[in-house]
Parts: structure tokens; sequence; C-alpha cells
């Protein structure tokens, strides 16, 4: 799915690049996110709010004993279907923001779950920083090796000039 590069030579060519993790701070969020679990959530609550009209249904039946409770029944299926209504919309959004990310990885969205692709996109993040982490201990360690070379000459070229002094 992803190409990993070298931090290094992302370093050296796009230096900006090196921190694009802190523009993914909700990935670990995301990747927490099961979209089948939402639509069994969905689906129930649309099943709920079924029931909800049947009891509706049923309390006719019951005269004008149960007037008021068809009133307020009537009032929060009202809300309900408009909320309903709503959280069909926003799945319906999320399900598109899936799978336009799963083309922009080249993957098909059918093959490759919105799960996948977070997963994926997370340890290629994780990845990512531990490379670059030990890129730069590295660079720590060799610039470390090159001070103690300097130290190390200076010192034999002091030697010297005390051996040739004497």
């Amino acid at each position: 799915m992803f190409r990993v590069h070298d931090p290094q030579v992302v370093a050296s060519k796009k230096p900006d690049l090196l921190h694009f993790h802190e523009d993914l701070v909700s990935l670990i969020s995301a990747s927490k996110i099961q979209l089948k679990s939402l639509v069994a959530e969905m689906q129930a609550i649309m099943g709920d709010l079924e029931k909800v009209k049947q009891e509706r249904t049923a309390s006719e039946n019951d005269g004008p004993v149960s007037e008021a409770f068809r009133k307020k029944l009537e009032e929060f299926i009202g809300f309900a279907e408009t909320e309903v209504a709503s959280l069909k919309s926003f799945y319906v959004a999320v399900g598109e923001n899936a799978d336009a990310l799963s083309f922009y990885f080249c993957e098909d969205p059918v093959g490759c779950s919105f799960e996948q692709v977070i997963a994926t996109l997370l340890n290629f993040v994780r990845m990512f920083l531990r490379a670059h982490d030990e890129n730069r201990k590295q660079a720590e360690l060799e610039m470390k090796k090159v001070q103690m070379e300097a130290k190390m000459k200076k010192a034999e070229s002091i030697n010297l000039t005390k051996k040739t002094a004497t």
C-alpha cells in the first residue's frame, strides 16, 4: 500500500515533511473506528424507531385514555425521524470519505476496508518516526565520534609540539 521512504532522503529534500504526523493527530482515534459496528448501531436505531411507530399505532386502539401518550409519541417520532435521517446522511458521508481514502492510497474499498487503510497508515507513521529517530541518534553518535577524533588530533598535535620543543 505505501512505499516507505527513508527519512534521511525526506530530511535532505523536504525537511518540512518530517513533521507530517502532526497533521494526523486523530489517526489513533480513527484506528479504533469500526464502520461495521456503526452500521449495526444505525440499523438498530432504525429498528427501534419502527417499534416506537408500531407502539403508536397500537395505542390508537386504546381510545381517549392514550391520547396524551400518542401525542407525546408523535412529537418524539417527528424528532427521532429527523435525527435518524441526519444519522443516515452522516453515515453516507463517512462511507464516501472512507472509500475516498482507500482510493487515495490506490486501494479498492471493497477489498481493503477503512480499518485496514487506517491500520496501515498508522503503522507507516510509526515506522517512519522510528526510522527518523534512529537516524537522528545515529547522526548524534557520528557527530560525537567526529568531535572525539578532533580532540584526539588536537591532543596529538599538542603532544608533538611539546616533544619537538624539548
